[in-house]
């Protein structure tokens, strides 16, 4: 699986592998092609990829994938600062190893040339090379540095999959200021036992192209095939792009008769649990949501919910549809900034047809709004616009809560309902990054994210769960987009 960024207008990718060659570090054509997919510039000579992903089993390459990135942000592209970071210290001291060993070989005085006198730091926990050009190359554990010293030109991530949200939320602050920085995250698919979410975010905002600005790169045997058997040599190599150069298949064997089929699958050939029929650390799985498409809505009393981002900066506004039995269809109507105010949306709430009659009357249920930063306003602004105070609903803590669990629920029993179209692309977005907080609230999952379309069906869906009013059918088009500029 390949994901490339938007935007490419120059690649520089066989620099990088002409210097590695010259090295004498010698590419495997899956690295070469993680190279073309990663060094892609931009008109204004920024990276197309402000983050490249990579999930490959162990022992296929990375380390030196790593050393041939690192050298040539220092030799090629000015990079001042490159951080080669690991869960462990003794992982990070294996790729300095592997750096000085590619330094120190034969033929390679050119390099050596380059690195400063006495350049080469040695002492535990603060392995670097420093060049001669001013650049250096650090080699740092995370665990118990949360973001300090990270700030870099360029960060190399590897065991991604152990990469805890709240390091990489301190690591995205420093490396903030950069002018042009890259993140490279490097690891396997995560095991139960790993603290895998910011890993799986990546991987979901690359797959579903909510981030224009990532590359991703995946290498795993498919569990749906017909010919899948853990067994065979077929399938390994399928799930390990070095099968034939770097991967002693002895051990392979060794590690098929010792570990469970879930280790194996995920650890050597590469299989996301997601992909293994367990949703992993996504709240609503690819497949969950898919089972629950239709092509077009249902009859029935139509609510709308509305969210406010914690700061108040995202509004999105979505419709529910109760049509009996608990049955819900949900549509996400705008998701928006909230440039302008918010009297645009209490204007469209209060639209009128033909007949004078405004559309929170017209849909016959209730206004659900969620949000602390906006909801008293919106409220005002329903008010004055001589909307019932019955039909606005402002809900607290444990009903916005109860909300999401509801909503979660539905999609899983399929009581819940959506649609299939283009127009929904935010929702389906804000979907494949969404996952629960501590208090069972939404949260994004990824830097770009935005929870505010998951939080607007879940808060429409709950309004037409628990409205007392009939639900009949509703007359006219109520699907129309609404304008919240």
């Amino acid at each position: 699986m390949l994901v490339e960024p938007q935007g490419v207008r120059a690649n520089s990718w066989e620099d990088v592998a002409d210097l590695s060659v010259q090295a004498g570090i010698t590419l495997d054509g899956w690295q070469e092609l993680i190279l073309r997919a990663a060094m892609g510039e931009r008109s204004d000579a920024t990276w197309a990829a402000k983050r490249v992903g990579i999930s490959v089993p162990r022992q296929n390459g990375k380390s030196q994938l790593l050393v041939a990135r690192a050298l040539a942000g220092v030799l090629l592209f000015g990079e001042r600062k490159i951080v080669i970071s690991a869960h462990q210290q003794d992982t990070a001291r294996e790729a300095f190893g592997k750096m000085v060993e590619i330094l120190e070989a034969d033929g390679n005085g050119w390099l050596m040339d380059r690195v400063r006198p006495n350049g080469i730091m040695n002492a535990i926990n603060r392995e670097a090379v420093k060049f001669k050009n001013g650049a250096t190359v650090q080699f740092k554990a995370r665990t118990g540095a949360g973001g300090r010293g990270f700030s870099s030109d360029c960060l190399l991530l590897d065991e991604a999959q152990r990469l805890k949200r709240a390091a990489w939320v301190s690591i995205n602050s420093t490396m903030s200021a950069m002018p042009n920085p890259q993140v490279w995250l490097l690891g396997t698919p995560p095991t139960r036992e790993d603290d895998g979410e910011v890993f799986e975010s990546i991987r979901t905002a690359a797959i579903g192209k909510v981030s224009t600005a990532a590359a991703w790169a995946e290498w795993g045997a498919d569990p749906n095939a017909d010919d899948y058997d853990p067994a065979s040599e077929l399938t390994r190599w399928r799930g390990n792009p070095a099968w034939n150069t770097r991967i002693n298949h002895e051990i392979v064997q060794g590690e098929f008769e010792s570990y469970t089929p879930e280790e194996f699958a995920q650890d050597r050939l590469g299989i996301w649990l997601s992909d293994l029929g367990d949703g992993g650390t996504r709240a609503i799985s690819v497949d969950q949501w898919k089972n629950t498409f239709v092509k077009s809505p249902p009859d029935g009393v139509k609510s709308f919910g509305v969210a406010f981002s914690p700061d108040g900066s995202r509004v999105s506004l979505a419709g529910g549809v109760g049509h009996g039995e608990g049955n819900v269809h949900v549509e996400l109507i705008d998701a928006t900034t909230k440039r302008g105010g918010l009297a645009p949306l209490a204007d469209w709430l209060c639209e009128k047809d033909d007949n004078g009659k405004p559309r929170w009357r017209r849909a016959g249920g209730d206004i659900v709004i969620g949000g602390a930063a906006g909801a008293g306003v919106l409220r005002q602004l329903l008010l004055e616009r001589r909307v019932n105070a019955k039909r606005i609903r402002v809900v607290s803590t444990p009903q916005y809560l109860q909300a999401c669990a509801m909503f979660a629920d539905s999609i899983e029993a399929r009581t819940a309902t959506h649609l299939e179209s283009e127009g929904q692309q935010m929702l389906d977005a804000s979907i494949a990054v969404v996952d629960k907080d501590k208090r069972g609230g939404w949260m994004a999952t990824t830097p770009d994210g935005d929870e505010t379309p998951v939080e607007a069906v879940s808060l429409a869906l709950y309004g037409a769960r628990t409205t007392k009013r009939k639900q009949s059918g509703m007359p006219g088009d109520e699907r129309k987009k609404a304008v919240i500029l």
